[in-house]
């Protein structure tokens, strides 16, 4: 039985600059594993069969299994939504940097990829609760904790008015999910429509506007 440690909120590697093509070979082979087979099911040792790499090689990057998914999730969250393009230091029309912010959030977060990946941590947190930390500390907090900051700056410059910057956070994430989100989560092969997914976000920052306009 493998020995797992407490959730690293910001796994990477040991000692080394960019990613290395071992390292890149690790995480998707896990991410390919953790799908198919549930967290529970997967051993750092079939891991490191699968990626093509040693144990040493493997630990040297990654010090446990939560650690790993945590990795998973962190980088599927940096090619996704959390870009500082997407949340510029100035904004004219915040109308318009919202769609386009909450568009790209939506549409990540209804990718195949990304469903099944929240799938595996929702349907196996309960048996391991470092998987649900890693998957909260690497995807939704971290979301969450760039755009408070983001929305903290505009309502410094009067845009908004969002006095408490990390509830407005929430309040926007969970506007622009909606019911989509969970109807992906719950319906396999769920593929809305470009029309939905637009009325969605449109919705969503139309009532985000109405609550936090500037006073």
């Amino acid at each position: 039985m493998e020995t797992r440690l407490a959730p690293a909120p910001c796994p990477g590697p040991v000692a080394e600059g960019p990613p290395s093509r071992k390292r890149q070979q690790v995480i998707q082979a896990a991410a390919e594993l953790f799908i198919a087979q549930g967290y529970g099911a997967v051993s750092m040792d079939a891991v490191a069969r699968a990626a093509g790499v040693s144990k040493a090689t493997l630990y040297a990057h990654f010090t446990s299994k939560d650690a790993l998914f945590a990795t998973i999730v962190g980088e599927a969250a940096r090619q996704g939504p959390v870009e500082a393009a997407q949340m510029p230091a100035q904004v004219e029309n915040v109308e318009a940097a919202l769609r386009a912010l909450g568009g790209k959030l939506l549409r990540f977060l209804l990718e195949p990829r990304t469903v099944a990946i929240a799938r595996v941590a929702i349907a196996e947190s309960a048996r391991f609760p470092e998987l649900g930390a890693a998957f909260l500390a690497s995807g939704p907090m971290a979301f969450q904790t760039q755009v408070a900051i983001w929305l903290g700056r505009l309502h410094a410059q009067g845009a908004i008015h969002a006095p408490d910057a990390d509830l407005a956070a929430q309040h926007l994430g969970a506007l622009l999910r909606g019911t989509l989100h969970i109807e992906a989560l719950l319906t396999p092969g769920f593929a809305p429509d470009e029309a939905r997914i637009e009325a969605a976000v449109q919705g969503a920052v139309g009532a985000f506007l109405r609550a936090y306009a500037p006073q």
